[in-house]
């Protein structure tokens, strides 16, 4: 049996006789997260799961910039947890048409009502860096979700991946190594150091790259 198929196994297993099920997939920056939110959607029945990113709830550059956080853009401050917070309430309330945010990196901003999480959902993948923090206020996420995946990369391939992205965002490889170190770096550290334990730890594999 695949990673995948592994997961999603225990997923199923967990979920049988609910009718949400609201599953954590948590890591560092550049470890994987959306794509394995994105294979475990393919797997399990596709009209009845969705994937919901954190990172939708990015506060604008033009708010980052007044706060003078543009320069830690992607660390715990620069998200608007209070709508986050939300949001996961009334999926876990399953209301109906529920209209998420989803992020474009292309374009670097938050599209306000993207995606709809429909009443006949079943399996919600919520997929973001610090949705396993122990830090006040993302500790009180905890409730909020029935099943924890958090994914392990060693650090020398999240700083690979980490180049990839930023290079393929047009960034020269000076300033991708810069915004990594100054940036990148201790948003995995403060994952890593500060994380609540997780039902499941996937290690890194190519299955999952």
């Amino acid at each position: 049996m695949s990673e995948i198929a592994s997961i999603a196994a225990a997923i199923f297993k967990r979920a049988a006789g609910t009718q949400r099920f609201i599953v954590a997939i948590a890591g560092p920056p550049g470890s994987g997260k959306s794509t394995l939110a994105e294979r475990l959607h393919e797997v399990l029945p596709q009209e009845k799961s969705v994937v919901v990113p954190m990172d939708g709830f990015h506060f604008d550059d033009a708010v980052l910039n007044d706060r003078g956080l543009r320069p830690r853009k992607g660390a715990p401050e620069t998200f608007d947890y209070a709508g986050f917070a939300a949001l996961l309430k009334r999926i876990r309330a399953a209301e109906p048409e529920i209209a998420i945010p989803v992020f474009d990196r292309s374009m670097e901003l938050s599209r306000a009502g993207a995606a709809i999480v429909g009443s006949d959902v079943k399996f919600v993948l919520v997929e973001g860096n610090y949705l396993l923090l122990d830090e006040e206020p993302w500790s009180a996420l905890a409730g909020l979700f029935d099943f924890s995946v958090f994914v392990d990369v060693q650090r020398p391939e999240l700083e690979r991946r980490l180049m990839e992205r930023w290079r393929g965002h047009g960034k020269s490889d000076d300033d991708a190594r810069a915004w990594i170190a100054s940036n990148d770096l201790p948003n995995i550290e403060r994952v890593l150091a500060r994380r609540r334990n997780a039902d499941l730890v996937v290690s890194y594999s190519e299955q999952l790259a």
